[in-house]
């Protein structure tokens, strides 16, 4: 190992801050390389979608880089990025929220709301996509299964076949009104369902580290115009 960056791995956060801070890019690289993992799961733990992960996590480094000087030493390094990092993650997810709110209000499908909120942003040649599409036909058609009857039938009728609220009434032989609450309550149940079933399929992904952790780095260092 380089005499230099041997130094700098033994440096303390305040020293290691300094050098970056003079856009020193093996300090750089060893902040990065070191919070990585930490990072990426703190923000896998909120919005658990890798893609979202991995760019609220760029985005946290750039702006922390970006800021050093407002870092103190009151507390590690380590937790400062965590902060930073943990508050994008819960803006993002608001933002999100925002965008479903929005998606029920248009009386949006719940498949293709649940398609948007499984793959938003994902590189659809990606391990998590892939999986995501092997898998979602058969979790759904368990899950609209496990709907009470009458549930079942509205949600088939409305988000499957793409029947009206009107048309969905009179074929069941029930009010509108009764339709619009039994699509609400089946829609509510299924995200419900699905989450926790995606959760358990997201658990393999959060996993940070060896080709992941050298191209955010990579892209951190070519973002802040630093020469490795």
């Amino acid at each position: 190992m380089p005499r230099i960056l041997a130094n700098i791995e033994m440096m303390d956060d305040i020293d290691l801050v300094r050098h970056a801070s003079q856009k020193d890019a093996y300090a750089v690289r060893t902040i990065i390389t070191r919070n990585n993992q930490r990072l990426f799961r703190t923000a896998w733990s909120v919005l658990r979608n890798h893609a979202d992960a991995e760019d609220v996590v760029q985005e946290a480094y750039l702006k922390a880089f970006n800021s050093l000087e407002s870092y103190s030493g009151r507390s590690s390094l380590s937790t400062w990025l965590t902060r930073i990092v943990y508050n994008a993650a819960i803006d993002r997810k608001r933002a999100q929220k925002r965008r479903q709110e929005s998606l029920l209000l248009q009386d949006v499908p719940v498949i293709y709301d649940l398609q948007s909120w499984t793959a938003s942003d994902v590189d659809f040649d990606s391990p998590e996509s892939k999986l995501i599409r092997k898998q979602f036909s058969a979790i759904l058609k368990q899950a609209v299964a496990r709907l009470p009857d009458d549930f079942r039938s509205v949600f088939v009728l409305r988000d499957i076949e793409g029947m009206s609220v009107s048309e969905t009434a009179e074929a069941l032989q029930i009010k509108v009104a009764t339709v619009k609450s039994r699509l609400f309550r089946a829609r509510r149940d299924l995200r419900k369902d699905l989450a926790i079933k995606f959760e358990s399929i997201f658990t393999d992904t959060i996993t940070f580290a060896g080709a992941d952790c050298d191209a955010m780095t990579n892209r951190v260092l070519a973002a802040l115009n630093i020469q490795s």
